[in-house]
């Protein structure tokens, strides 16, 4: 909760704020390059390729546009700390930035569940992945997903900006008197877009794990079918174990501090367990917004079309390059 770890002292009296926005700031202008570019590449390739979607290309186009959306308002972010933390611009934009910032978080979350899904569901029901993994219906789940999220999220625009003394501020803690609402929605996002997809991927790359020791087990599959069968499956694996590690190292840490810390500055605890924890919590920020430029890593390994259309894109590059360079003929 960007709006709930932000701007501590308002209510606890504790402030870490230099660290945390030194924090944010260094975070944001590495991540805003390699967002905007990586995200908005990886939208390029899918679309180009929607006319042999399949269902997991689908799923990841909507997970590459929701980290682009985010790229997309880290500039203004930027300005806002770097300008000692002064909101410059209207009220309405401030709802708007903290409400995209957990739409682009939570959809992301559930966007990364749905390919392991997929995954789980072509190793080990082949027969089902054919029938219920098209693209037209992972479309529909998709919209679902954003429509489930944008609804969801919605509270979070009856948090705007905070003037005192001709100065405004975004991205504050609420007052102690809406703390039982900033702790409500903060364990139903903890529940349902984390706890749940958690154990839907750890689920997941289970079932896939002992579906292919097993199959291991039968010897006797021998050619190029069922050497390339065999292959699929492995990148099953590895693309649900990315997933894993990311939720590991990305998500986990900060859904459990922002607990912690919500529930510490609410309580009133003493500033020397919540100052640190201001610190810790801003640190997990950052890990859960790095997101957003590691999953193009998991589309060049885990989809063959992707890394193809890549390498076309880059040679078609590199040729129109040689064709308009002054020394070519």
């Amino acid at each position: 909760m960007n709006a709930c770890v932000s701007n501590s002292s308002s209510v606890g009296g504790c402030s870490e704020d230099s660290f945390k926005y030194l924090a944010y700031s260094v975070t944001y202008l590495l991540l805003f390059p390699v967002t905007l570019i990586c995200n908005g590449g990886a939208l390029v390739i899918f679309i180009l390729q929607r006319t042999r979607s399949s269902a997991s290309c689908v799923v990841m186009t909507n997970l590459a546009l929701s980290d682009f959306s985010f790229s997309l308002t880290l500039p203004l972010r930027l300005h806002y700390y770097l300008s000692g933390r002064v909101w410059m611009f209207s009220d309405w934009l401030c709802r708007l930035y903290v409400y995209c910032f957990y739409v682009n978080l939570y959809t992301s979350i559930l966007f990364l569940t749905l390919l392991s899904m997929l995954r789980w569901l072509a190793v080990t029901r082949p027969l089902r992945h054919r029938a219920l993994a098209t693209p037209t219906k992972a479309l529909l789940v998709c919209l679902g997903v954003w429509l489930f999220v944008g609804v969801a999220s919605a509270p979070f625009l009856l948090q705007g900006r905070i003037c005192r003394s001709g100065v405004c501020h975004c991205f504050n803690l609420p007052t102690r008197s809406l703390s039982w609402r900033v702790l409500i929605m903060n364990y139903v996002a903890l529940l349902i877009g984390f706890l749940l997809p958690f154990l839907t991927i750890v689920l997941s790359y289970s079932r896939i794990v002992r579906r292919l020791t097993r199959c291991s087990s039968l010897h006797g599959a021998e050619g190029p079918s069922a050497r390339l069968h065999q292959c699929n499956r492995r990148r099953s694996v590895h693309l649900v174990a990315m997933v894993m590690v990311t939720f590991v190292v990305c998500f986990l840490p900060y859904h459990v501090m922002r607990s912690v810390h919500l529930h510490a500055t609410f309580a009133g605890w003493s500033c020397d367990v919540t100052a640190p924890l201001q610190r810790v919590v801003a640190v997990t920020l950052c890990m859960a917004a790095s997101n957003s430029g590691i999953n193009p890593v998991l589309y060049y390994y885990s989809t063959r079309r992707f890394r193809d259309n890549l390498r076309e894109a880059r040679t078609s590059i590199s040729l129109n390059r040689w064709r308009n360079s002054p020394m070519t003929p």
